[in-house]
């Protein structure tokens, strides 16, 4: 769970849970971040920070642009990126990190750059 609670008193807080119920033992390591899915939450100097996790194992992979694929797939996979990077990055200068991968993702997967242009330009 992020929080921004002292140390001291989140273990309190997690030490006076475990003696309601001799059953339920709530186990906990205190980190400054945590991955939740596909998001990781990172305590920044007291404040929550948002940003993409990518897990390390798994490849990067976007649907390539010569797929058999309908056009308006290729369309909806820019626009979900987009999205994605919007709903997840809690700063304007971390989303636009993001937008420079996805771009370079797109490009690298075949995509034509006038394309990508004129779905971004839809976008925003």
């Amino acid at each position: 769970m992020p929080s921004n609670e002292s140390i001291e008193n989140i273990k309190a807080l997690l030490d006076q849970e475990n003696e309601k119920d001799p059953n339920i033992r709530i186990n906990y390591t205190i980190h400054e971040s945590v991955e939740f899915l596909d998001v990781l939450i990172e305590n920044v100097e007291g404040k929550l920070k948002t940003s993409i996790f990518r897990n390390p194992a798994a490849e990067p992979y976007i649907l390539p642009y010569t797929s058999d694929h309908p056009r308006h797939i290729h369309s909806n996979t820019i626009y979900t990126a987009l999205l994605r990077g919007i709903r997840i990055y809690s700063d304007v200068h971390t989303f636009d990190h993001e937008r420079l991968n996805i771009e370079i993702g797109l490009l690298l997967n075949g995509y034509p750059p006038k394309f990508i242009q004129r779905h971004f330009k839809e976008f925003f």
